[in-house]
């Protein structure tokens, strides 16, 4: 090999283990948090929230707040009737949408509901003052369970509808009917998919500050989706869409639970125009878990057909879905997301859903990791176990039997997706390998022999991810880009997204510096700032750099044709190739650098023909379709029959999400998501009481699962490009989240299964697997 290869695969940035270059200011504490913003004059915001899942407000004097030493002003759901209520962007058929009002006027419909806001100039006093606030509340009788919801009689969460039914959708492909009439096995399953919390390390927080001579206000806040919060706040406030500044500083964990626009923000901004001083409001971790968004929220009634080959011939569903109390932006929407996910990787042609969304006096579920499709993945996952289970096979070949073939794509699925590329088979059969899953099957038969409770569970998962075309998006599905070069030839990337984790401050950098061919340190990304960023829609489905990165590429494309242009200026020839950070004279072998045509490019002393000085670029992708990564999950485990603690034995990951930018960056991905996924199969549940109250309030109440509590994860990949973008790449934050839990509850279901176990709903907490033990698997 010659040097002058060695030296340019060195230069290859893209698919290289590189650090995160966000890390150092995060690990040291030097990043800025909402909370770390101080201003001249900030003053502080206390809410309070109603203790009641249902009343009527009787009465409400806050005039002893006012009083209080310190307290600057006090408003209520009067004082804030001019205010817009909280947006919905999902759209059904038939869809009820209450009208939330940022505070609660005559009545409150879950805990934690907000009912005043107290400003004063320190967040203890504000705090303090709180309690001085005399509320007359009527309290009514409430529901938290979306089944019990639905009964004839049970209360009404909204009294202008007659029933709890907020709507249904319905969706087929094929002829489900026939296929389950010519089925020589069908078998039907109830599933849950319980309530979490997202528990970002981070709560959410807002600071809002408001110019009077200017008329303009900025709002920082912790959010995935700065330019959409913009433009529906400043909607909600009736101000003028370029006179609102929204910026986001670092955000301490997102997870879909900050894919929202809350009440919150448009009641900051309010506040902060009514007293003409900087406010902020820092969530507590009670408020956090009482009214940011959960997640999950399913009841699922499952059956699938088959041949008694094992071949799959129909799928139906019945998904209960528990809303809660009101619409947060895409509530609606994503239990849509789970029926178009149903059939997984598998060649189920004829399949049915049926979608009951429900109010509770529960605060609204939303998109919280995976949105829709882990509840997806599991459902069709446990299926396929339980079918296994009927026909006495090995749930592997099951898989491999029915997977999608490598040959058929792009594959049209029975609920109208288009899977873009795929060889489901190989990261399965790498798993397997990797497990030796043969020589294991033996060694589980020896421990069950001496009485150890070994299992072995799989997990094969598709997602819809890169969201994705407009038309099958509530807000556009593009993302933008400009790339700018400075005079010095340094260069800045500003992208619409808005990463928050995923490293896209790292990966848009090596993409750049590749194209470019300049040092990565060089290169800087700019996000999250209305004001600075062209338009974007932001950070969440798995889309940062599924397509955010190729708007980055395309923008690159342009700038690089401007370039050229400069180079052959400069060059004084047509004959020029740009690489490396140099234009070459293929004929004189002169060049010039990127510094120097970025210098000549701004001096504008001579232009090249129909080309304007300066080198920026701006580009706004649109995706032709979504991205379909998939991939493998096994995990051992055994189950302690004296505990019923489940210990994990191993947990083996190979995913395939197309081209990676860089592997280390994918697998920190592919573990945080697994740890949420266990946290879902193992841990977390979050509890209503039948008076909708919110028994897991805290931490000590909420399981959240700890380092100690995680198993070695043992990371692999297949690599099959998406066609969809010229990266290849596809997508990969919630990957681990939604091959996980299946992966789990079927090992843990197959440890049991000699004691005549068939399912097990998550979580499966040590209580309930050692009374189900000490039953013999009959409890």
């Amino acid at each position: 090999m010659s040097m002058a290869t060695t030296v340019t695969k060195a230069e290859t940035l893209v698919g290289r283990r590189l650090r995160r270059k966000e890390d150092p200011r995060l690990i040291t504490g030097t990043a800025t948090y909402v909370d770390d913003i101080q201003m001249p004059g900030m003053h502080y915001a206390a809410i309070l929230r109603s203790p009641h899942a249902a009343a009527r407000i009787r009465s409400l004097n806050v005039q002893p707040a006012l009083d209080h030493p310190g307290v600057a002003a006090v408003f209520t759901g009067a004082d804030v009737a001019g205010v817009g209520p909280v947006p919905c962007g999902a759209s059904l058929p038939g869809l009820r949408v209450p009208a939330h009002s940022v505070l609660a006027r005559d009545r409150v419909y879950f805990v934690g509901h907000p009912v005043a806001v107290v400003v004063a100039t320190d967040r203890y006093v504000a705090a303090d003052a709180l309690d001085l606030i005399e509320v007359e509340y009527q309290p009514l009788p409430a529901v938290a369970n979306p089944e019990k919801a639905l009964e004839p009689g049970a209360p009404a969460v909204h009294p202008e509808w007659p029933d709890n039914l907020a709507f249904t959708y319905h969706q087929e492909g094929g002829e489900p009917d026939r296929a389950f009439a010519e089925a020589d096995v069908v078998v039907r399953q109830r599933i849950i998919s319980q309530r979490l919390i997202p528990t970002a390390m981070e709560t959410r927080g807002v600071v809002a500050d408001y110019r009077g001579a200017e008329k303009s206000l900025t709002i920082y806040s912790s959010t995935q989706i700065p330019h959409l919060m913009r433009s529906l706040v400043a909607q909600m406030l009736g101000l003028a869409e370029n006179r609102l500044r929204v910026i986001t500083p670092e955000v301490g964990g997102g997870f879909g639970s900050k894919l929202n626009v809350y009440a919150e923000e448009a009641l900051m901004g309010f506040v902060a125009m009514k007293i003409g001083k900087p406010v902020k409001w820092i969530e507590s971790r009670r408020e956090n878990f009482q009214c940011t968004i959960h997640g999950r929220g399913h009841v699922d009634y499952y059956e699938i057909a088959a041949r008694k080959d094992g071949a799959v011939l129909g799928l139906r569903l019945k998904l209960i879905q528990d809303l809660g109390a009101y619409h947060q932006l895409l509530t609606p929407a994503i239990p849509t997301l789970s029926v178009l996910m149903m059939p997984g990787l598998y060649k189920f042609r004829n399949v049915s859903a049926d979608i009951l969304g429900v109010f509770t006096n529960c605060v609204p579920t939303d998109a919280y990791r995976g949105a829709g499709r882990p509840e997806a993945t599991h459902g069709v996952e446990r299926m396929m176990d339980l079918l296994a289970a009927e026909l006495r096979m090995d749930p592997a070949e099951l898989r491999l039997l029915n997977f999608i073939g490598a040959d058929e794509f792009p594959y049209a699925t029975a609920t109208g997706l288009s899977y873009d590329s795929g060889n489901y088979a190989e990261p399965l059969k790498k798993a397997l390998d990797l497990v030796d899953y043969h020589r294991l099957r033996e060694q589980q038969q020896q421990a069950k022999a001496s009485g150890r409770l070994v299992g072995i569970g799989i997990s094969t998962y598709g997602e819809i991810c890169a969201f994705g075309p407009s038309p099958a998006t509530p807000a556009g599905g593009w993302e933008s880009a400009t790339v700018k070069i400075e005079p010095s030839g340094a260069v800045t990337v500003m992208t619409g997204a808005s990463p928050h984790g995923q490293g896209e401050e790292t990966t848009f950098a090596q993409i750049a510096a590749d194209e470019l061919g300049v040092p990565i340190e060089d290169v800087i990304v700019v996000h999250g700032d209305t004001a600075i960023v062209q338009y974007g829609i932001g950070t969440f489905g798995s889309r940062g750099t599924a397509v955010g990165g190729p708007a980055v590429y395309y923008a690159l494309q342009d700038l690089k044709a401007k370039i050229l242009k400069f180079g052959e200026l400069l060059l004084e020839s047509s004959d020029v190739t740009f690489s490396g950070g140099v234009c070459t004279c293929n004929r004189t072998g002169k060049t010039v650098t990127l510094a120097q045509i970025a210098a000549a490019s701004y001096r504008a002393m001579k232009l090249p023909p129909n080309t304007e000085p300066g080198l920026v670029a701006t580009h706004f992708w649109e995706p032709p379709n979504f991205a379909f990564p998939f991939g493998a999950h096994i995990v051992v485990s055994e189950v302690d029959p004296e505990t019923g603690q489940v210990e994990i034995k191993r947990y083996v990951a190979v995913d395939d999400c197309g081209k990676i930018i860089n592997p280390l960056l994918v697998d920190g991905q592919v573990h945080g998501g697994v740890v949420q996924g266990l946290g879902q199969a193992l841990f977390e549940q979050a509890v209503y009481d039948q008076d909708g109250q919110l028994v897991t309030g805290e931490l000590m109440d909420y399981a959240v699962p700890k380092a100690t509590m995680v198993p070695w994860i043992e990371s692999d990949h297949t690599t099959t490009p998406s066609p969809v973008n010229p990266l290849g790449v596809k997508g990969v934050g919630e990957a681990g989240t939604i091959g996980c839990s299946p992966a789990v509850v079927n090992s843990v279901v197959d440890a049991l299964g000699h004691l005549g176990v068939r399912h097990l709903d998550m979580p499966l907490t040590p209580e309930k697997l050692w009374k189900l033990i000490q039953a013999g698997g009959q409890a």
